[in-house]
């Protein structure tokens, strides 16, 4: 799969050329990096409230600006402060919070080959589903293209370091979930 997806300074570029589905909402929920070896992209899944799609509830929460008075759910996460470096809504479209030669705050307390503190060393893109729904045609075009831009950026990440949050936090996290279809995925990486 061939793709026109550009990466500068850590930001998809958006230009006329380029006509991936992206927009740009710099979240304040990051910092540098503590080493320089990007090696690892880390797959997750939200939705806010959790089985609802298309609100702007996911940007907010990931800028800080979640209303907890929205959902009652909010109540309880909205003074949380985590990010990922993307995410990838239902409809194709890529948000990007965080440029990827920064540490977003995605993976939590992780492990991924003996190796603690997975956000240190990976980038985190957010998938808009949950565990259990498929998730759609667009998202997993828009999450190989997206892919193919990253691993052309970072040659550390190979198809053998992409991973899902349940695998880096077994136990304590479960997405993207059994939806997910990494055969699909990962297939479309080779195409």
């Amino acid at each position: 799969m061939e793709t026109n997806v550009t990466i500068d300074n850590g930001w998809i570029e958006i230009s006329a050329e380029n006509r991936f589905p992206v927009s740009h909402f710099p979240s304040p929920h990051c910092d540098e990096r503590e080493c320089e070896d990007v090696s690892l992209l880390v797959i997750h899944n939200i939705s806010l409230p959790p089985g609802k799609f298309g609100s702007n509830h996911i940007t907010e929460f990931f800028l800080g600006k979640l209303n907890p008075d929205d959902d009652e759910y909010f109540q309880s996460i909205y003074q949380i402060r985590v990010s990922a470096h993307c995410l990838i809504r239902r409809d194709g479209t890529v948000v990007q919070y965080v440029p990827f030669n920064k540490r977003a705050w995605h993976a939590g307390v992780s492990c991924f080959e003996d190796r603690e503190k997975c956000n240190d060393f990976s980038i985190g893109i957010e998938m808009e589903g949950t565990d259990e729904l498929p998730y759609t045609e667009l998202q997993y075009e828009s999450l190989q293209l997206l892919t193919i831009a990253i691993k052309n950026n970072y040659p550390d990440i190979n198809t053998n370091r992409i991973t899902g949050h349940c695998d880096i936090a077994p136990g304590r996290k479960t997405d993207p979930g059994e939806s997910f279809d990494w055969k699909k995925y990962k297939n479309g990486l080779n195409e």
